[in-house]
């Protein structure tokens, strides 16, 4: 076995560092600054065309999407945090056109932010036997920027005088959670990952077609690739090819769409 790897982690610790360290880097000089100008340009954006935009996202076909592996779920107040909103009232009245599809998208990123904390919590705790120090950094970096992107979208709520987000995305949060109770190891926290970056991705690059305000369009530009960088990493952690494939690991030409919500 190389020096750097372990039986549930067959990439280089060294390398899955510097791809951490370039992702990391790109987010703060190109994706960030991209997302914060998008933000800014919302409160010169029209209202009424914000109002106007795309409908809201439906969470149905994406339930069976998650499915490949999971975390330890959990119980008490964080659990019926994770509830407390159904998906039948979701998105909260009141909000429609980009503006729903911006309180999705805050949901799916605060859903991203509470898989990558269980996570790294149940590492911490050896739930999930030996988890290389690059594979929990770059957990924690990818945690901070889902952090970021569900910030800028409550700042778009927040601009038009909505509540922001907090809860994590109903349709997909109880999936998650019957599956989090399944994940042992790296390999199995990889692959939930992959499925809950995979939906953002593809929502965002469904959705940002049907956007109305040129500020929302730019900023779920901004994300979308980010999500894809995420993705490719993962892969790479798993063994597999960085990029869009099925589910039997045959390269696609063209990242698809089915798993948007």
């Amino acid at each position: 076995m190389r020096k750097g790897r372990t039986k549930d982690f067959e990439g280089s610790e060294h390398e899955l560092r510097a791809l951490t360290r370039e992702l990391d880097e790109l987010h703060h000089d190109v994706g960030l600054p991209a997302t914060r100008d998008a933000v800014g340009h919302m409160g010169a954006t029209s209202r009424r065309t914000f109002l106007l935009g795309a409908g809201a996202m439906a969470g149905g076909a994406a339930l069976a999407a998650v499915g490949s592996g999971a975390l330890p779920a959990l119980s008490g107040a964080s659990a019926r945090r994770l509830s407390a909103l159904g998906a039948a009232t979701f998105p909260p009245a009141g909000l429609s056109g980009d503006l729903a599809v911006a309180a999705v998208a805050a949901s799916l990123e605060n859903l991203a932010v509470f898989a990558y904390t269980a996570g790294l919590s149940a590492a911490t705790a050896g739930k999930l036997g030996t988890v290389p120090p690059a594979v929990a950094t770059f957990a924690t970096t990818v945690k901070g920027q889902h952090t970021q992107h569900a910030a800028a979208w409550n700042a778009v709520l927040k601009s038009h005088g909505k509540a922001p987000v907090t809860v994590t995305n109903p349709s997909l949060t109880p999936t998650v959670q019957s599956d989090f109770a399944k994940v042992t190891d790296v390999t199995g926290l990889a692959q939930l990952a992959v499925t809950l970056e995979t939906i953002a991705a593809q929502t965002y690059q469904a959705e940002t077609a049907k956007l109305k305000s040129t500020a929302a369009i730019a900023l779920s530009s901004s994300i979308q690739p980010v999500e894809m960088q995420h993705i490719a990493i993962l892969y790479y952690v798993l063994g597999l090819y960085p990029g869009a494939q099925t589910s039997a690991g045959t390269p696609l030409a063209f990242n698809p769409t089915s798993q948007a919500l």
